[in-house]
């Protein structure tokens, strides 16, 4: 427990709690309607019933990733081999997930719910986890959005400028929930004691409220599963997946989830992923930047795949394409949607000809996925949901690309883990200082999701540059000064970088009452500093920084 936590007061709801239910901080207005007593007595199971696992498969990661730091390389599994080789299918996928093309993603607030449910795009995921910033007003305040735009009542007026946004009944854009992952804690909820799980509860509670409403329409619910490492972690998600698909009367199976392959161990272990979920499972997602995260994360002590700044590190890269390439082939062998990965670009309206060079990476992109096989992508904007549709329309009449095996991929362990070519540039270095520190000091004021230099970055992208910058300044641990790595025109990447970068930050963010979070910059470079001058890397920014966020914005 935080300290926050345990200073914190119990809320006081309407209705006496459940048996063993402890709401932690300060009250969030309504908040009864969404965590009646009926609900809490389904958390309270749940948590009993899957915690101990959950702990379980936390504790098997950190071993884990112990053998990597040690010299072991991530590989596929010889105990379970007879599932790769064996000839297995999930089951059917709904009418309503059959043509996924073009995904919208975004955090769960009023405004990007409705913006996105009217965009146009065949599928909105809204997401409790990368995008957003998990106060416990968020949360709640999300939940609420989701179980009124569910059924048809979300609308929210801008506060600055009166505007009014209504969702569109003719909307036919399907809604898709991520939940945060399994390493995630709800900090202001416990059950006898203990934190519940942020996955388990985004989960249940979007269940509870929606669940029945969805299946009546054919419309799931459906979900996204992130950050998982193993088929054991996907049999967790589908066990409890299943329980409360008993608890709320739903024949097992009415629950759908794609996952996404976004950290380095779960690549290989895709089809074990597949067979986990195969009653319910949909299909896998490229989430690239998390993949990226994953590989600087998994590999931080093997000097030998150190990758280049962000900026070079794209889906050309030799272990980049073929993850991509595996994934195509691994789904539509098993029946399965293989999604493409994100457009985060936004538009650049005060420079058109900055803004037509970064559409054309998009389009680039696009094409890229379609052509390789992928059955649908993300974007961030809206403005980018007619390129991509126009670039899948073109090259994928159907559906879906199912059709499409890719018997041609072979991809070997050392193809997945290949080293990339590239360097560090003092303007990459820069960069990544300057983005870690202005989304960690939005995400502390409460906004998960920023743009950045024509960018919507979220916590995978921070998190890339504050990995890189990690290994980069931890590569010569060990050994002399003189191994460490070098920019491009020959400057030590070392601490003396790394302050300067801090020391010249002010002149690049400008004036702070203008940015996201302006209040929050000194603690961002304070966490940013103390992370980065750590023996250890932190495994995820976001766990590090939510004890101030308890503190500062529930």
């Amino acid at each position: 427990m935080t300290a926050a936590a345990e200073s914190a007061h119990p809320t006081q709801l309407h209705a006496a709690p459940a048996q063993g239910f402890r709401r932690l901080g300060r009250p969030v207005a309504g908040e009864e309607t969404i965590l009646p007593p009926e609900l809490q007595s389904l958390l309270v199971d749940l948590h009993r019933l899957f915690e101990p696992t959950r702990r379980q498969r936390l504790a098997a990661r950190v071993a884990r990733q112990a053998e990597f730091d040690a010299g072991v390389l991530p590989d596929f599994r010889s105990d379970t081999r007879a599932i790769r080789e064996a000839n297995w299918t999930v089951a059917p996928i709904p009418a309503a997930l059959q043509d996924r093309r073009v995904e919208i993603t975004g955090p769960v607030e009023p405004k990007m719910i409705i913006n996105a449910l009217n965009s146009g795009a065949n599928c909105f995921m809204a997401d409790f986890e990368d995008s957003n910033a998990p106060s416990f007003a968020n949360q709640i305040n999300g939940q609420r959005a989701m179980r009124d735009a569910v059924a048809g009542t979300l609308s929210f007026i801008a506060p600055d400028t009166g505007k009014q946004y209504a969702l569109d009944p003719a909307s036919k854009t399907v809604l898709i929930v991520r939940p945060r992952g399994w390493h995630l804690d709800e900090a202001h909820i416990h059950i006898d004691g203990q934190a519940i799980g942020g996955g388990l509860f985004d989960l249940a509670t979007f269940a509870f409220h929606n669940a029945a409403t969805l299946a009546w329409r054919d419309r799931g619910p459906y979900f996204y599963l992130p950050k998982m490492e193993c088929m054991e972690e996907a049999q967790l998600w589908d066990e409890a997946m299943a329980f409360l698909e008993v608890r709320l009367n739903l024949p097992i199976g009415t629950m759908k989830a794609t996952v996404l392959i976004e950290t380095l161990p779960a690549v290989f272990e895709m089809h074990e992923i597949l067979h986990a979920l195969r009653g319910r499972v949909v299909g896998l997602n490229c989430g690239r930047w998390d993949y990226i995260f994953s590989y600087l994360k998994t590999l931080r002590r093997h000097r030998d795949r150190v990758l280049p700044e962000r900026g070079q590190v794209t889906m050309t890269q030799p272990f980049l394409k073929a993850y991509s390439e595996l994934l195509i082939q691994t789904c539509h062998r098993r029946g399965a949607h293989a999604m493409g990965g994100m457009a985060a670009q936004i538009p650049i309206n005060s420079d058109p000809e900055a803004n037509a060079r970064a559409m054309d990476r998009v389009r680039a992109d696009k094409l890229r996925e379609v052509t390789a096989g992928h059955d649908g992508t993300w974007v961030a904007h809206p403005a980018l949901i007619p390129i991509a549709r126009e670039i899948f329309d073109a090259h994928m009449p159907t559906p879906n690309q199912q059709h499409i095996k890719r018997d041609d991929v072979q991809v070997s362990r050392d193809d997945l883990l290949k080293p990339s070519i590239g360097t560090i540039t003092q303007a990459g270095f820069d960069n990544n200082v300057e983005v870690c520190v202005r989304y960690t000091a939005a995400w502390l004021a409460g906004s998960g999701c920023v743009p950045i230099h024509h960018l919507m970055e979220d916590a995978a992208t921070a998190e890339i540059s504050r990995s890189q910058l990690w290994q980069w300044l931890h590569y010569a641990d060990g050994r002399s000064s003189s191994e460490c790595l070098h920019l491009d025109d020959g400057t030590p990447v070392d601490f003396v970088l790394f302050e300067r970068a801090l020391i010249n930050l002010p002149s690049k963010l400008g004036d702070r009452r203008r940015m996201p979070g302006g209040d929050k910059v000194d603690a961002a470079i304070a966490l940013l500093d103390r992370l980065t001058h750590a023996d250890t890397l932190e495994p995820f920014l976001t766990s590090a920084a939510y004890p101030q966020l308890i503190d500062t914005a529930v």
